[in-house]
């Protein structure tokens, strides 16, 4: 089987050949799950390159293999057979201390529920990676980070003292603090309205414009998939489709065809 490689506005066969500005890769990616009868393929083969300082979306129907393909080149998951790569490291040759130490240090998270420490203010949320890896925060990135995400009145305030919002801004700025390699985020505006959801891939398509940051979201809203600048299309743990520069509406019209 030929497996297709998408690259912002190519698909190609074989494997992926623009590493060098890879901030992650699939390769071959399978995921199984169970076997025999109750066989589950939730990647079937996929092999991707996210670019560094790129903004991708990742979409597609529920059990499409969207959030499996984000957590296992997160390392959270491993794969069945093929590899994963960040920062041209093969996650699949480490071991879990190392690859521990690999996420937290070269990656950042964003889920639909934030996370948060309730006893701690947002700015020791915001800090709260780097004080468990016992590693200084760089100020001036910080600094930066909290500017870009319209933090600097609240770092005082727990997250009970802060709306919904605002308190996925702050686990965004945790996400960004350490200036990790990639973020990856799992609809992240899920649990927001409209006025803090769009505030909220404002900081995100901000944080990879001023930043430079590398995010890739697992989003099921053409609305959020439109803040990116690149779509991988997903149906059975397949790569079915793409789409550079995308629109709510273009992002609809597309889904449609896939809903025929």
């Amino acid at each position: 089987m030929v497996t297709a490689m998408v690259v912002f506005g190519a698909t190609t066969s074989g494997p992926a050949t623009d590493a060098a500005n890879a901030a992650a890769r699939a390769v071959d990616a399978v995921k199984v799950y169970g076997s025999g009868a109750t066989e589950v393929r939730a990647l079937d083969g996929i092999t991707a390159t996210f670019p560094a300082g790129r903004f991708t979306g990742i979409m597609g129907p529920s059990g499409s293999g969207k959030s499996t393909l984000m957590h296992c080149v997160a390392g959270l998951d491993s794969l069945t057979s093929g590899r994963v790569e960040i920062d041209g490291v093969d996650l699949t040759s480490l071991k879990d201390k190392t690859l521990t130490r690999l996420r937290r240090d070269r990656v950042g998270f964003v889920f639909q529920t934030f996370n948060l420490v309730p006893s701690l203010t947002a700015a020791e949320n915001i800090r709260l990676p780097m004080d468990l890896a016992g590693r200084r925060p760089d100020h001036a990135w910080l600094d930066e980070v909290i500017d870009t995400v319209g933090l600097r009145d609240r770092l005082s305030h727990r997250p009970s003292e802060l709306s919904g919002g605002q308190q996925q801004r702050v686990a965004v700025a945790r996400a960004l603090s350490g200036r990790p390699t990639i973020i990856f985020a799992d609809e992240p505006t899920g649990n927001l309205d409209s006025r803090s959801g769009s505030e909220m891939l404002e900081f995100m398509r901000r944080a990879v414009d001023d930043l430079g940051q590398t995010i890739v979201m697992v989003t099921h809203d053409p609305v959020a998939a439109s803040y990116s600048d690149h779509i991988l299309f997903l149906a059975d743990g397949r790569i079915v489709d793409e789409m550079a520069q995308p629109t709510a509406t273009s992002v609809i019209d597309r889904m449609k065809l896939f809903e025929g």
